[in-house]
């Protein structure tokens, strides 16, 4: 099974991201069911959608994993709905921020994602590994590049699976956080993304 598996760079002063890392290292392990392919997408209102839909077309998977990073939480959330709208609490890397304006002025309000959420989640906390059913995928770029990429594949008519994942900071990100921020161990992160794409190639 062709699994596209996307993140992104490193965005709000940190140097690192740990969706970027975890793209990085499941890029290069071997597997016998899974092709991974892969693409880091830049934190830009313009060019983080159009990267991910350029990844979609040039690889043609048949399933599709976003990553990204929310700093303030403390288990890795797999997210339910992709709302339709943009309300950035800072600006993303190329100095862009916007209030209260749709990703798709005449498109539906919000998309469900279309992963095996529920099988994901609980195949992860049986491995020991935090997890959460989340509700939104915020309204920053995480949000905008999921409704964007369900918006596309419900136009292409292209029914496969495809959804979003947030992942805690690292702990050297936290370290240099103000106030009490909770954190994952990268190794965590990365079991618990491999146990997802099992279970998605399984479906």
């Amino acid at each position: 099974m062709k699994i596209l598996l996307t993140g992104f760079e490193p965005f709000d002063n940190s140097p690192i991201n740990p969706s970027e890392q975890i793209i990085h290292a499941l890029a290069n392990e071997p597997t016998s069911s899974v092709q991974i392919e892969s693409a880091v997408l830049p934190v830009d209102l313009k060019l983080g959608p159009a990267a991910l839909l350029y990844a979609v077309k040039a690889s043609e998977p048949e399933a599709i994993i976003c990553l990204g990073q929310a700093s303030h939480r403390s288990v890795i959330s797999i997210e339910r709905v992709a709302v339709n709208l943009l309300d950035f609490r800072m600006p993303d890397n190329a100095g862009n921020q916007v209030e209260d304006r749709p990703i798709k002025p005449n498109g539906p309000a919000a998309y469900f994602t279309t992963l095996p959420i529920r099988k994901i989640s609980s195949a992860l906390k049986a491995n020991g590994i935090p997890a959460e059913l989340s509700l939104s995928a915020g309204t920053y770029l995480c949000n905008q590049v999921i409704f964007t990429l369900l918006h596309y594949l419900k136009e292409q008519d292209r029914k496969i699976p495809a959804g979003f994942i947030h992942l805690p900071a690292l702990p050297e990100q936290a370290a240099q956080m103000k106030g009490s921020v909770p954190s994952m161990s990268l190794e965590t992160m990365l079991q618990g993304i491999r146990i997802a794409i099992q279970v998605v190639a399984e479906e």
